[in-house]
């Protein structure tokens, strides 16, 4: 058994429910979200691990399979990137807030699985499936796996703890954003005597940049715009397409916008084929972006959400910036 500071979410219905599901399955199906982030694929691959330990058959599936830097995690290559055939006892969906979070791989599940269990950490989370393991407090998807893991008495070999201390380094930004607390690192600390290697994680995720990734932001640098605490930027496919990065992400661009002493909100536009526009949100404290995504079909974290609109990359922009400065404006009353 894992040693940590036992949570009362333990004692929710849900969680007796769910940890029957599981031991009355014999085939179990992981899937997370499309354009897959480390606490997505640690979670997936997190859990996988004591669910085999215990005897189930796991069937791990993301659309498009882990993205290229991602697949240092052990046993990544076990992820399928697409489901056509098979049917599970039991799926459990992981980080995904929404049905079309979880992709094609998502929706075959939910069509091939007698249960499913939504396990989640977003606010903006719908609850689709039948058992919802929802706690937005937890500072990232595998903190709840690990609980879990916990609660149905499997214990953690070295793979799986790399997996999981993956998700929490990189949905934490390496322990710096405001929800870090000290069970965030307590079971840091667990995770690390169980064989995750915290040097390695932090190398491979936070401290590593592709030089197509630096193309891009060398494109998408000029059309930086700040105005009133916001500060956006654009992508369009001519630039991907010049910077050889084939990806569904901005290079963390995003996020490195953020980090503007004036800017309060940072907005990517990216340009997507079929009259499509991916949008990245993050937020400084006090700020809440979530909100704003979910207005526009979309959802996430209070500091970091995004969304997809249909239309050009002007429609979009009309149709966001507005709710961005809105969003601004409420954060900066609520912190007066």
């Amino acid at each position: 058994m894992m040693s940590a500071v036992k949570t009362t979410r333990q004692a929710e219905p849900a969680w007796q429910t769910a940890r029957e599901a599981v031991e009355a399955a014999e085939t179990v199906l992981l899937v997370s979200h499309i354009a897959p982030d480390g606490d997505a694929v640690g979670s997936l691959l997190g859990l996988a691990g004591p669910l085999r330990e215990a005897g189930k058959a796991v069937t791990l599936a993301i659309d498009d399979g882990v993205p290229p830097d991602l697949r240092f995690i052990p046993q990544s290559d076990t992820v399928l990137p697409q489901l056509d055939s098979g049917h599970y006892d039991l799926m459990i969906s992981l980080d995904s807030s929404d049905l079309e979070r979880i992709g094609q791989v998502g929706a075959y599940g939910m069509a091939n699985s007698s249960t499913v269990i939504n396990l989640d950490h977003h606010p903006t989370n719908t609850r689709f499936g039948d058992i919802h393991l929802i706690v937005p407090e937890a500072v990232a998807a595998v903190e709840i796996v690990y609980d879990f893991i916990d609660y149905i008495g499997a214990d953690l070999s070295p793979d799986p703890a790399f997996a999981l201390l993956t998700g929490l380094v990189t949905d934490t930004q390496g322990f710096r954003i405001s929800a870090t607390n000290s069970r965030t690192l307590e079971i840091a600390q667990t995770l690390m005597s169980k064989g995750a290697p915290l040097p390695v994680i932090m190398a491979q995720t936070l401290n590593r940049r592709s030089f197509a990734e630096v193309a891009l932001w060398k494109l998408a640098l000029p059309s930086v715009r700040l105005k009133r605490g916001l500060i956006y930027a654009t992508i369009r496919q001519r630039d991907l397409r010049q910077a050889g990065l084939a990806t569904t992400g901005d290079g963390g661009l995003v996020s490195y916008l953020i980090t503007v002493d004036q800017a309060k909100v940072s907005v990517v536009f990216k340009e997507l084929p079929d009259n499509k526009v991916e949008i990245g949100f993050r937020a400084k404290p006090g700020y809440d972006v979530a909100s704003l995504a979910y207005q526009l079909g979309g959802g996430g974290h209070t500091l970091a959400s995004g969304c997809t609109l249909d239309g050009s990359l002007q429609q979009a922009q009309t149709a966001v910036l507005p709710l961005a400065h809105r969003a601004i404006a409420e954060g900066a009353a609520s912190l007066a």
